[in-house]
């Protein structure tokens, strides 16, 4: 048999749908992990044969097919031989649109209407083995959100079947995080969780965002926008501005708390800091998230509400804001939590484009705060016990003085 390799996944999808090909993936048809090595690729998979190829590094894999063993997505005993063939290979792949292949001449191998999907916008299970892995929930939910594309009846009817089966409560943090991050990073990541809740999965996942749902939003313009609904609105705004992962991170978790809130308190959501606080902890030690992403959610969680009402703040208040927030050491993260504050504004329905005033206000008075020379203040000081209260009193002045020139310049 006679060694073929192919172009398989994402690599072809994208170059159908004209979009730019960052990597390739490779099949190997009718060879042996012996026979790669020869060659000179690396081998580098652990589960089943991926290989480098000496000079690309784009990985190779053998042509494999898989047996369920155990519930999971570990739980997989792998064939790789050279006798798999493509359409076996292409069979055991999550979606239609994954599962076309392109050989050396440029031919395509669409053994499961993966075009026609691609022009119907259709994300489609390619076989039953589909409910084997409950990674596939994520990636449905990430494509959908990438492409928005419809996940097709059939395909969501497999997906609730696994979560009713307990397929989803096997998957580990680590891949869960994975897919998340990379699904806030989308154009559109409100999909990602409409879809997750479609199939019943984010109540598992996520309990926490799903509880927002049908939570009354009390600052909507719209009174049919909930909780669920707006949080959705802040981290697509988000996506909008191309804001980095932490920011989304945050929108996200922003408003927890008000999921727990009990309905005598409805809408007014007593509060919800404290929870919110409480659950974003809760939420990012479970999925694992990064410590950027950790920290700045619990800072939006905490001081959103503050940072929207900075106008009205009095000037010493500001400054205890700025120590919470390591505004002093960390302006760059105070800038970010700007940010995921600026799309919460912005995510109330009917706000569009509206300007956020409060970002370049407070972005102000932390700069002409910064600008106290704190070391030249302890220098003076005789009493060095004193010095906090100098270095804050001089900020407080600071802060005023710059909010008398804004004012100045507003009415001007």
């Amino acid at each position: 048999m006679s060694v073929k390799i192919y172009c398989v996944g994402g690599a072809v999808r994208d170059r159908l749908l004209g979009l730019t090909v960052k990597d390739h993936d490779w099949v190997v048809v009718g060879s042996t992990p012996e026979e790669m090595v020869a060659q000179g690729y690396q081998p580098v998979g652990r589960d089943f044969p991926v290989f480098l190829h000496p000079k690309t590094h784009e990985e190779y894999a053998l042509a494999r097919t898989e047996r369920k063993t155990s519930v999971g997505y570990k739980g997989f005993a792998v064939y790789a031989a050279a006798d798999v063939t493509l359409e076996q290979d292409l069979q055991r792949r999550d979606f239609t649109i994954n599962a076309i292949a392109q050989d050396a001449e440029g031919n395509l191998i669409d053994l499961h209407g993966g075009m026609d999907d691609l022009r119907a916008g259709i994300l489609r299970h390619v076989s039953g083995a589909f409910n084997e892995d409950p990674v596939r929930i994520l990636r449905a939910a990430r494509f959908s959100a990438r492409f928005g594309f419809t996940i097709a009846p059939e395909t969501l009817t497999l997906m609730r079947e696994m979560v009713d089966n307990g397929e989803v409560d096997a998957l580990v943090a680590e891949r869960v995080w994975q897919e998340l991050a990379r699904g806030l990073m989308e154009q559109h990541p409100s999909r990602f969780f409409t879809a997750l809740r479609l199939c019943g999965a984010l109540a598992k996942i996520m309990p926490e965002v799903d509880a927002l749902f049908g939570v009354p939003q009390p600052e909507s313009h719209h009174p049919e926008i909930d909780c669920g609904i707006h949080t959705m609105m802040v981290i697509d705004d988000a996506a909008l501005h191309g804001y980095p992962l932490e920011v989304r991170f945050a929108a996200l978790a922003h408003d927890l708390g008000k999921g727990t809130t009990p309905k005598a308190e409805w809408p007014r959501h007593i509060g919800h800091e404290v929870r919110s606080v409480a659950l974003t902890e809760t939420l990012s030690q479970r999925l694992r998230a990064t410590g950027e992403c950790r920290d700045l959610a619990l800072l939006a969680a905490r001081y959103h509400g503050d940072i929207h009402r900075a106008f009205a703040l009095r000037a010493d208040t500001i400054i205890r804001l700025f120590q919470s927030a390591d505004a002093w050491r960390r302006p760059e993260r105070f800038a970010l939590l700007l940010q995921a504050c600026a799309s919460d504004a912005r995510g109330r329905g009917g706000c569009g484009e509206a300007p956020y005033p409060q970002q370049a206000y407070l972005l102000d008075l932390l700069a002409a705060a910064r600008a106290v020379n704190a070391g030249e203040i302890a220098r003076l000081c005789q009493d060095k016990g004193t010095i906090p209260a100098a270095v804050q009193q001089a900020r407080q002045a600071a802060i005023e003085e710059s909010v008398k020139r804004q004012r100045k310049e507003c009415n001007a």
